[in-house]
């Protein structure tokens, strides 16, 4: 089960240039729904405003060189290690949702454009790792909601207490999740497969199709903060950004780690 193909087998149902052509309009959307968040909430326009602010108003001229050392350092703590996240167990989840998110939709990808008959179905290594990047998504998502969220560990809501701002968590873990089972439904051959497989079709299209109305778009926007934060603090200007924390975050008091991602 692990080692197989489910696109493979769900091309006896569907052809695979259906599937190819679903995955290009989740592209579409995701790409279109950025655009559209940028465009409303003219989050670039304040930005690099805000940024050119910062920079004219720096004590010293950051170099080329060690512009580019700043970039690959926020590359590889805020990108890599989500080292924005002064919490362990929230960058722990974080890690684990977002690394199992890329292998999630990048092994998709792949083996709905490549591999998506059942002549070829492709190397055991894709559908296994597709299958851990759910299960890391479902970890990491579920430990986050049920356990980590501020308003749940510090303020004593309910875990089920729902706003706008849980659509991206909630779709991507409902994607995830009932991609798993539908997955799994097929192997064990279930009679309820094709309502398993429309269920997540259902989710992974609201999760890609929502980008104007989640948070989702926040990952393209959260790289180019951090390097921001790095000039600003090497070239000596102030920015609206918070001042670093003299010491971790604590849950409930004044200065507490964000509820989402």
């Amino acid at each position: 089960m692990l080692t197989s193909n489910p696109f493979a087998e769900l091309s006896a149902l569907i052809p695979p240039t259906v599937m190819q052509v679903y995955v290009v309009i989740m592209i579409i959307l995701v790409a279109g729904g950025t655009l559209f968040d940028i465009l409303h909430k003219k989050s670039a326009k304040y930005f690099f405003n805000n940024w050119r602010k910062a920079k004219n108003s720096g004590a010293r001229q950051v170099g080329g060189g060690e512009a580019v050392s700043l970039a690959v350092r926020t590359v590889v703590v805020e990108g890599l290690m989500s080292g924005e996240f002064c919490n362990a167990r929230r960058r722990i989840a974080h890690l684990l949702t977002m690394y199992g998110f890329l292998a999630y939709v990048i092994t998709t990808a792949v083996m709905v454009f490549c591999y998506a008959t059942p002549e070829a179905p492709g190397p055991a290594i894709l559908p296994l790792l597709w299958w851990i990047g759910g299960l890391l998504i479902c970890v990491g998502g579920y430990w986050f909601w049920f356990f980590i969220r501020v308003d749940v560990a510090a303020e004593g809501n309910s875990p089920f207490r729902v706003v706008r701002a849980d659509l991206f968590i909630l779709s991507l873990l409902a994607s995830a999740t009932l991609g798993l089972i539908w997955a799994y439904a097929q192997a064990k051959g279930s009679v309820w497969t094709n309502g398993w497989f429309g269920l997540y079709v259902i989710a992974t299209t609201v999760l890609f199709g929502s980008i104007p109305w989640s948070k989702f778009s926040h990952m393209f926007f959260k790289p180019a903060a951090a390097l921001q934060k790095r000039m600003a603090e090497a070239d000596g200007s102030r920015s609206n950004l918070p001042a670093p924390a003299d010491k971790p975050e604590v849950f409930g008091s004044a200065r507490r780690a964000p509820r989402h991602y």
